[in-house]
């Protein structure tokens, strides 16, 4: 009889679970009783414990206050040492993308809420979106955390081995020092998707050469919240076959289930690592614009996809995490306006209700896009410019109305920052003189919050012609797992790569915003203004404007601009201490077409009314884009076009833009209904 002297290998299991600020509520009972629930049931019905679980900031604030049950159930796992519970910053932000003491405080807020509710000193952290930037080493051991999960592709980019990876590892920063844990990228593709056997043979081969840590973690709602998951988790039992199948392999001593923190206190450790910025290897591939996503897709196909994504993948990478802020600049105006408002709030005495708002607002989820809605789902960017409004109404209650030159989105470029206790703008000069966000603070809204239509790669159509999203012959492989749902069950990445457009959708040719100004030819029709397609005779959306003279008039602030090109343009914006704007406009009218109208559009992505002297046509339409999400492509109506149009003979023309009803002389009025 031989005798296995081979110490067990230490499977930690790790699961994050999040909804963003603003998700609908629908979405959270949904996936409490398709995803939370049925995984706890199960675990706890076959002694799969322990388990390591992060729950973040807004699931544990919606959890209390319509599912309190579900989180007593959880606090007597946590009494028993059958759930360890990991930090996160609490508002589940992307840390390197706050400011020291930002990212301090959102873990603090994590730390009191996990001892307050559970009675947990909570050691380890999720790292939001893995995104990690060597600096976070020295802040995160100083706010007490003992370790962080990355995942092992950013060892791999450091030079390392993944061979080498099973051992929990030491990094640090001004010399504080905190374990590192490599999450396997394997048995994140194998669990859920593949047959439990895989993992098995996967963890004996570990084993058997040595290894003694096999660190499996990834989101919850891979286990019954994406497309197809419910039925073959669940349904169809993997879950029950992969705890049997693991509760017999530590049967036999071959593996032993633990926590994070057992394992780092247990394990000898690899020794030092430093490790590169990086994110998980599709984020850094989502980062990418359009033409350069293209590029490295073509490497990848001549690589091959098992040496892509398991050999040398980590050496050939996309873009940094922070290029988001590049790739769409609405994200970036978001981040920059949390930026100063919270600098803004700490010289203010850093009052409770506005910080928290502010945290609020550095929820992740709608600053990027990838497989899922993200920046793309209005109601969760209208969730994070509400908490903004709310947090700069406290900030300037007892201010009057006044402006700042401030380069506040950091592009080179420096905005006229308007602001007073009741709203704030920012006007670009370089843009023309647009008005990039108009917030209202009773209210909660940015009126200029309507997405720019983009290209994104799953717009394109296949190379040679052939369309994106085209049927595939009947014989053709539909499923990345062979043999289907017997086998395994495609993940969500699997997924993504058969979403592709039959037909491109509409591109804007210039970033939306309020009051872009343009002449157009009399012959462009509203339907190929609508889709982009046209060409104007000139445009000021690109154009610097020249700022003349900027006066306060009692409770007005008059801006005049001068522009160049023809025409003699002119363009004076009239703020009200309350927020209303008034546009006025001069050109020459003999530097055009007779038949050319002067036109402006506000693209408007809540309810006002807009007023015009003299009357004008007013061509409107709705902005809509089309983005991935794990369901498919969704439409989504981001706000609408309201187009301004005067015949340009008349050489001047004035808009009024308010939130509601205003008097003043009788003018021409369009209603714009709230975008859904």
């Amino acid at each position: 009889m031989t005798i296995d002297h081979q110490p067990p290998v230490y499977l930690t299991f790790g699961l994050h679970a999040h909804q963003p600020v603003g998700n609908f509520d629908h979405v959270f009972e949904e996936h409490v009783s398709r995803v939370y629930e049925p995984f706890l049931d199960r675990a706890e019905a076959l002694d799969f414990l322990p388990v390591t679980l992060h729950l973040s900031g807004p699931l544990l604030e919606w959890l209390e206050d319509h599912r309190s049950d579900y989180l007593d159930r959880l606090a007597r796992l946590v009494a028993q040492e059958k759930v360890e519970l990991l930090l996160a910053g609490y508002y589940e932000p992307i840390l390197p993308s706050l400011d020291r003491q930002d990212r301090i405080d959102q873990i603090h807020w994590m730390q009191e809420a996990l001892r307050s509710r559970f009675g947990a000193e909570a050691r380890g952290l999720w790292l939001t979106e893995r995104v990690w930037e060597p600096d976070l080493a020295a802040d995160l051991a100083g706010a007490g955390v003992s370790y962080v999960l990355v995942d092992d592709r950013h060892f791999v980019a450091a030079g390392f081995s993944r061979d080498a990876l099973h051992s929990p590892f030491r990094t640090e920063s001004s010399g504080r020092s905190l374990g590192v844990f490599a999450i396997d990228e394997q048995l994140r593709y194998f669990i859920p998707f593949q047959p439990p056997e895989d993992t098995v043979n996967y963890i004996r081969d570990l084993r058997a050469s040595g290894r003694r840590l096999a660190v499996a973690a990834d989101d919850i709602e891979k286990f019954g919240g994406w497309p197809g998951t419910f039925e073959w988790v669940y349904e169809k039992g993997w879950m029950e076959r992969f705890i049997r199948a693991m509760k017999e392999m530590e049967a036999t001593g071959e593996i032993r289930i633990a926590t994070f923190g057992q394992a780092l206190r247990e394990l000898p450790s690899g020794g030092p690592a430093y490790l590169p910025s990086a994110a998980y290897r599709e984020m850094e591939e989502w980062a990418l614009p359009t033409e350069a996503y293209h590029r490295l897709a073509r490497l990848k196909e001549e690589m091959g996809e098992e040496r892509f994504t398991l050999g040398d993948a980590p050496l050939v990478r996309g873009s940094h995490w922070r290029n988001f802020l590049v790739k769409y600049p609405e994200s970036n105006r978001m981040h920059k306006k949390m930026m100063a408002l919270s600098t803004l709030c700490r010289d203010r005495g850093d009052p409770k209700e506005a910080r928290r708002r502010l945290g609020r607002a550095q929820c992740n989820d709608a600053y990027w896009h990838g497989v899922f809605g993200g920046l793309y789902l209005k109601h969760l960017r209208e969730e994070i410019w509400e908490n903004l409004a709310r947090a700069e109404g406290i900030l300037r209650a007892d201010e009057g109305l006044t402006w700042e030159e401030r380069d506040v989105d950091l592009d080179g470029h420096p905005e006229l920052w308007i602001h007073s206790h009741a709203f704030s703008a920012l006007v670009s000069p370089i843009r023309g003189g647009a008005v990039e966000e108009l917030t209202l603070f009773a209210e909660g809204v940015n009126l200029a919050d309507v997405l720019t239509r983009r290209r994104e790669p799953y717009h394109e159509l296949r190379e040679g012609g052939e369309e994106e999203g085209q049927e595939k012959d009947e014989g053709e492989e539909q499923n990345h797992t062979p043999g289907g749902d017997a086998e395994g069950t495609p993940s969500i990445h699997d997924l993504e790569e058969e979403l592709r457009f039959g037909r491109p959708p509409p591109v804007d040719a210039d970033d939306r915003a309020l009051f872009v100004d343009r002449v157009l030819s009399g012959d462009v029709t509203l339907d190929g203004y609508a889709e982009g397609r046209f060409q104007a005779l000139v445009s000021w959306a690109r154009t610097a404007l020249y700022l003349e003279e900027a006066d306060l008039e009692g409770d007005h602030l008059v801006l005049s601009f001068a522009g160049p090109g023809p025409g003699g343009f002119r363009k004076e914006l009239r703020f009200r201490e309350d927020g209303v704007l008034t546009v006025r406009y001069r050109w020459d009218p003999g530097a055009f077409p007779d038949e050319a109208l002067f036109t402006t559009e506000l693209s408007l992505g809540a309810a006002a009314r807009v007023r015009t002297d003299p009357p004008a046509e007013l061509w409107r339409h709705p902005v809509s884009t089309f983005s991935k999400s794990e369901k498919g492509f969704d439409e989504t109506v981001q706000g609408e076009s309201v187009t301004v149009r005067w015949p340009v003979r008349l050489g001047e023309g004035t808009v009024h833009l308010a939130r509601g009803a205003e008097a003043g002389e009788p003018q021409q009025e369009s209603e714009h209904p709230p975008g859904g």
